[in-house]
């Protein structure tokens, strides 16, 4: 199974490219990690933002592979343990699919991408940076995965 973390954003930071692979290497080939970068749409003052993230809403769609289970990471979302992340991890392996877990940029997901997810998780109450939240979930699904192998990384 391949998970797709698709995120708005580009050219991040080294220290968040250095985090984020530091965790998708440590994954097998049975749970492998993918990172597509989304162009942001620029942002002015006075932009009609509804419009910006329809155009990121495009790109995000466009990127999704085919017959794959989404996931939009939203605060207003439910909050998993890492416990209840691994029970997900179980089940999107058993199930044979890949999952998309979907980032947007500074405004969140347009509500149309909203929709088109099967499940929304929100990481916390608290307001994050978005390019950390790609190592977050990196380091999240490597730990779900450390708990269903057995490995000793969760405790």
């Amino acid at each position: 199974m391949r998970i797709h973390l698709i995120a708005v954003g580009e050219r991040m930071p080294a220290w968040i490219a250095t985090g984020f692979e530091e965790y998708r290497k440590r994954l097998g080939a049975e749970c492998s990690l993918q990172l597509h970068e989304i162009p942001a749409e620029k942002r002015t003052a006075g932009q009609n933002i509804e419009r910006v993230l329809q155009k990121e809403a495009t790109r995000i769609l466009a990127a999704l592979p085919r017959d794959c289970h989404i996931v939009a990471l939203e605060r207003q979302g439910k909050s998993w343990s890492t416990t209840d992340l691994a029970d997900k991890l179980r089940q999107w392996l058993q199930s044979g699919r890949d999952v998309a877990l979907l980032i947007g940029g500074p405004e969140g997901l347009a509500s149309d991408v909203q929709q088109r997810a099967h499940e929304q998780w929100s990481l916390s109450a608290l307001t994050f940076p978005h390019p950390l939240v790609r190592v977050m979930v990196a380091e999240q699904v490597y730990r779900a995965y450390s708990i269903l192998k057995n490995h000793p990384y969760h405790k």
